[in-house]
């Protein structure tokens, strides 16, 4: 046994590897891509990894091994969990044979997501058992314990770390010892394994019964925990029960505590004793008043006098992640006593820095090259998630949309049936493509819909920390695999006029774009050029002041952040240049080049 300083999501993969997990699939989605990253990582050599092309894909195959009773994960962002919810749904009903954990992780925030759902809802919906842990340290333990009670119940489990688990950092015991689950193999069961309307009826039947056999199960987990004594009690879950306790240190007023770690099914003979001869109950959760809707129905069910407040009455905030001066600040006025004021501080303020584009980023060039080619026409710009999310940013101004992943693609043929006079382009990366970009473009040609798709192809899935993909030739196991060509599939599909480009060769490029724009029917354009993080600068770019005229062109209209003004000239910051000559073919002077090795 070794203690070893890990971010949450680090303890999460390690404490499944211990928990003899043998089949991991995923998607890169924030905060969730550093679990199977540090699986593949520590593979002891006898765990399959994989990135898949989408999170539905990836639960498809985490099933598949569990069918065949190995103990398997999926890993995915929140958000994700949308897209892989058809599997979902139907393997409830299913059930598996090995353990199989759902690792989703949720933003409250958001901080780096589109949405701050709460998985705890999917879980009542989906009828699945979910685990909410509190801290890295009780991550690495409770992934164990989720992959023991999926076999128990021989049920998929949701584990719901949200970012500020995944992201801290603690000191864990890490055991040398890893339990051995040897997977029995695939045993032929068509009234198991094959989903037909009889076997989900009996099946959803005995799914209702198991609802109060786990709610009695959990009432006595570990991880749930009843404390204290007085007429006021206090609720909580997940990183929140953290805050809570944190808040808590030094109060001398009375009171409960109620930790839920199991927020479905309800622990309810847990929450009945912690009710009993209570008066009022504070509940502190993110994101959603999951646990305060269970104890008001609680109450209710029991006719228990006690009143819950919470997000639903206005003592909690309804949005945004919760900190420890928020709920320091709530429970003080809840249990009745004051918090010291601590002493006022001028505190410079902090200049604000939006999120923008990295320096020599390929998309920047690719968004400048559409929009000159598009300068004076009626057009439309559909975006996509991803870095090149960053476009709508000044000076570019080239997102008009922004729905989901694959998204773009579609959202341009609905703006087309409305508008069919404008140019309709869907902007779309590599990764995304893959993803679920493919359908889209079919769809459009099915029926006959003018866009302009350009699929920004820089190598990587960037924005998630540099994963492969089908289209890099690489795969999460490190092996070489065969390149899935972009042109290639948008030429089987069907699609006649397709163009390829370097945007950092801006005339090329303009020029692509115009082709493209005057075909009709589906065309497309793939930019290639690869991310600044992947490849290493050739060239630094340096500023003629003596031919600049500070007419500040490659400033307003690139918005490139190694640029600046300093005493009326342009000027580039060498430390941070990348050399794409972008800023050196806007400019109408000649007044950049000096190209340094």
């Amino acid at each position: 046994m070794a203690t070893k300083l890990l971010m949450g999501n680090e303890a999460i993969a390690l404490g499944a590897i211990r928990a003899g997990v043998q089949v991991v699939s995923g998607y890169p989605g924030t905060p969730s891509t550093e679990v199977l990253e540090t699986v593949a990582k520590n593979n002891p050599g006898d765990i399959y990894v994989e990135w898949s092309v989408n999170e539905k894909s990836a639960m498809e195959v985490a099933a598949g091994a569990a069918y065949a009773g190995a103990r398997s994960m999926v890993t995915m962002k929140q958000v994700g969990l949308n897209v892989a919810s058809d599997p979902l749904m139907s393997l409830e009903y299913v059930g598996v044979k090995g353990g199989m954990v759902v690792m989703v992780a949720d933003d409250p925030g958001p901080i780096s997501s589109q949405t701050e759902q709460d998985t705890r809802h999917f879980a009542h919906f989906s009828k699945l058992p979910v685990f909410d842990p509190s801290s890295p340290e009780e991550a690495y333990q409770m992934i164990g314990d989720a992959f023991a009670y999926s076999e128990k119940y021989g049920t998929p489990v949701l584990f719901r770390p949200t970012t500020r688990v995944c992201h801290g950092c603690a000191s864990i015991e890490v055991e040398d010892v890893r339990e051995q689950h040897p997977a029995q193999g695939f045993v032929k069961d068509s009234s198991r394994w094959v989903i037909f309307p009889k076997l989900s009826y009996q099946n959803h039947l005995k799914i209702e019964k198991r609802q109060q056999v786990l709610s009695e199960d959990f009432s006595s987990y570990r991880y749930n925990i009843c404390s204290g004594e007085g007429k006021k009690g206090i609720v909580s879950g997940g990183v929140s029960y953290a805050y809570t306790c944190e808040a808590l240190q030094g109060c001398e007023k009375p009171y409960k505590l109620l930790k839920v770690s199991t927020p479905y099914p309800f622990p309810e003979c847990l929450a009945l004793g912690f009710l009993d001869g209570l008066e009022e109950v504070l509940v502190v959760e993110e994101l959603d008043p999951v646990l305060e809707r269970e104890l008001v129905y609680l109450c209710g069910k029991h006719h228990l006098p006690v009143r819950v407040r919470g997000k639903l009455t206005g003592d909690m905030p309804q949005a945004g992640e919760n900190t420890v001066e928020l709920v320091k600040t709530a429970i003080a006025k809840f249990l009745g006593y004051s918090l010291p004021q601590p002493e006022e501080a001028e505190l410079p303020s902090l200049p604000i820095r939006p999120p923008v584009l990295c320096a020599g980023c390929p998309h920047r060039a690719s968004f400048y090259a559409v929009k000159q080619a598009m300068k004076g026409k009626k057009a439309v710009f559909s975006g996509d998630i991803g870095c090149y999310t960053l476009g709508n940013a000044q000076p570019l101004d080239m997102v008009d949309t922004c729905l989901c992943m694959g998204a773009g693609i579609t959202i341009a043929q609905g703006l087309h049936r409305v508008e069919p006079d404008a140019v309709n382009f869907a902007f779309v990366g590599d990764s995304t493509f893959f993803h679920t970009g493919i359908p889209g473009v079919i769809n459009a040609l099915y029926n006959e819909t003018d866009i302009v798709l350009v699929v920004l192809d820089n190598s990587t899935t960037a924005m998630t920390g540099h994963q492969p993909h089908p289209g890099t030739g690489k795969t999460m196991m490190g092996e070489i695999s065969q390149k899935v060509d972009i042109a290639a599939i948008l030429e089987a599909v069907g699609v006649k006029c397709i163009r390829k480009a370097n945007p950092l060769h801006l005339e090329e490029a303009k020029e692509a774009i115009r082709e493209a724009a005057a075909f009709r029917g589906v065309s497309a354009v793939i930019f290639e050029s690869p991310c600044i993080a992947v490849t290493k600068p050739a060239q630094i770019l340096r500023v003629d002041t003596e031919k600049c005229t500070g007419c500040k062109r490659c400033i307003r209209e690139l918005g490139c952040p190694a640029m600046s003004v300093k005493d009326g000239k342009a000027l580039i910051d060498p430390s941070t240049c990348y050399g794409c000559t972008i800023c050196a073919q806007v400019c109408p002077f000649d007044a950049i080049g000096g190209v340094q090795e």
